[in-house]
């Protein structure tokens, strides 16, 4: 019974490590942070608009184009990985499947960069 508690003794003590670091690094800010509050700390900010408007302002339309090209690349690495791991057992039909699915993700990303979503000006 010992061997079998000791093989997970590091285990352990990774997961005691990640919690005193976790909690030191939601502690310290409070402890070390400079508080000085002002009105324009204060104030409200989101995606990038002062909100001094009203909600149902007009939205500019590359933040649309940012949101489509973190799906298209978070999808690329999430599906990419496993495929990766598991490349020896699929053959070639799971090979032509990836490269189906690139070529998808290819096409969005050429249309994203022709709508000029990648120059933020």
């Amino acid at each position: 019974m010992t061997e079998l508690l000791s093989s997970y003794l590091p285990i352990a003590i990774f997961l005691g490590l990640s919690l005193v670091i976790g909690l030191a690094l939601l502690i310290a800010p409070f402890a070390l942070a400079y508080k000085a509050p002002d009105a324009e700390k204060l104030s409200a900010y989101e995606c990038g608009f002062n909100a001094f408007d009203d909600a149902r302002m007009k939205f500019d339309i590359r933040f649309y184009l940012v949101a489509i090209l973190f799906i298209i690349f978070d999808l690329e690495v999430a599906f990419l990985f496993p495929w990766a791991v598991s490349f020896g057992d699929l053959g070639w039909f799971g090979f032509w499947s990836m490269m189906v699915f690139l070529a998808v993700l290819t096409i969005g990303f050429a249309y994203e960069w022709k709508k000029g979503a990648l120059e933020w000006e």
